[in-house]
């Protein structure tokens, strides 16, 4: 199975910046789609940006134009820079993993999950 690390998560004041970092080592080849996820407590987890092996990314509109998504070329290492935080990005951030490019995957789902890293932003 695909195993994923994130890292980054913290503390930090609104209007503030973080990156979120995702390392993902496994048997996943191209293509594959790697995708940021968040959820808080009592709301439905929604994604915040999606990128594939091809580096073909899409951001959601509810974070579109504060975050961006990144990886390496040659590694299975994916990026979530987030800037302008504000109190409501406050969230358990994932990363996750599928087979496949990321609109089959964002339709069909991500087979692999890591376990998460906080991010806590502060008014």
């Amino acid at each position: 199975a695909e195993e994923l690390v994130e890292s980054g998560g913290g503390s930090v004041q609104a209007g503030g910046s973080l990156t979120l970092s995702c390392a993902a080592s496994g048997p996943i080849s191209r293509p594959y789609c790697m995708g940021w996820f968040r959820q808080s407590p009592g709301k439905e987890r929604e994604g915040v940006g999606y990128i594939d092996s091809d580096s073909d990314s899409s951001i959601p509109d509810r974070v579109k134009g504060r975050f961006t998504i990144s990886r390496e070329n040659t590694k299975k290492i994916v990026y979530l820079q987030m800037n302008s935080l504000k109190p409501e990005d406050t969230a358990m951030y994932y990363c996750a993993a599928g087979g496949g490019y990321c609109a089959t995957t964002i339709t069909y789902g991500f087979d692999y999950w890591g376990n998460g890293t906080l991010v806590t932003v502060s008014s």
